[in-house]
């Protein structure tokens, strides 16, 4: 059994200790052993709801529309932001180059504890951070820009203005020809790109709870 918990990247917690500890702890850590990477998806979304876009992952058709435009043939750096349990990290793996890196921020640590534990490849890169610091967490892996960065975080509940200090510092962190890729459930994403991306690509994707609106900021 704590084989099998640390495979799914769940607190290694005793029935004694768990007994004893705050009832949202016992819930949260239920849930996670129960659901496996759901339960940690949804115990992230009860601990940080306005970081995360949404209880469900995305679907395999969101994910295939959404890295379309991309070129991985000259793809050395993909920047994901909020990755949560990684529904788009294997795709984009998959995806890569052999030379190429994955590198995933994100502010609950619950998720990239979880990543780190079962994303098994050279490529990849889990950062416990803020998409606000890209451009400071890239040059720590000795990278001056990125080529795509993507993004699921909700521009709309992020709080404090991050939204237009992410979007900024995105633009800054891509190189040119490069590109933000966002998903959101509400379109008004693309008012927090407008400022810094001249060319925004549309689309839809139907076939996800809930329906997503899709964005592709290029950099000049």
């Amino acid at each position: 059994m704590q084989l099998s918990q640390k495979r799914r990247g769940t607190p290694n917690m005793s029935s004694s200790t768990l007994a004893k500890a705050p009832l949202l702890t016992r819930v949260k850590t239920r849930v996670s052993r129960f659901f496996g990477p759901w339960g940690v998806f949804f115990k992230g979304f009860i601990k940080h709801p306005v970081m995360v876009g949404s209880i469900i992952p995305s679907s395999d058709r969101t994910v295939a529309k959404m890295l379309a435009p991309v070129d991985w043939d000259n793809t050395k750096l993909f920047v994901e932001y909020g990755p949560g349990i990684g529904t788009f990290c294997q795709p984009v793996l998959n995806r890569l180059r052999p030379d190429a890196t994955l590198l995933v921020i994100d502010l609950n640590e619950d998720f990239i504890v979880y990543l780190r534990k079962t994303i098994r490849d050279s490529r990849f890169i889990a950062v416990h951070g803020s998409a606000a610091d890209v451009n400071e967490i890239i040059a720590q892996f000795g990278f001056k820009n990125a080529d795509y960065i993507l993004s699921g975080l909700p521009f709309s509940t992020l709080p404090n203005d991050l939204g237009p200090v992410i979007a900024e510092n995105t633009a800054k962190a891509l190189r040119p020809g490069g590109a933000f890729l966002v998903y959101q459930f509400r379109a008004r994403a693309r008012d927090f790109m407008e400022p810094y991306f001249r060319k925004i690509d549309n689309g839809f994707e139907p076939w996800n709870i809930l329906p997503c609106h899709l964005f592709w900021g290029w950099k000049e």
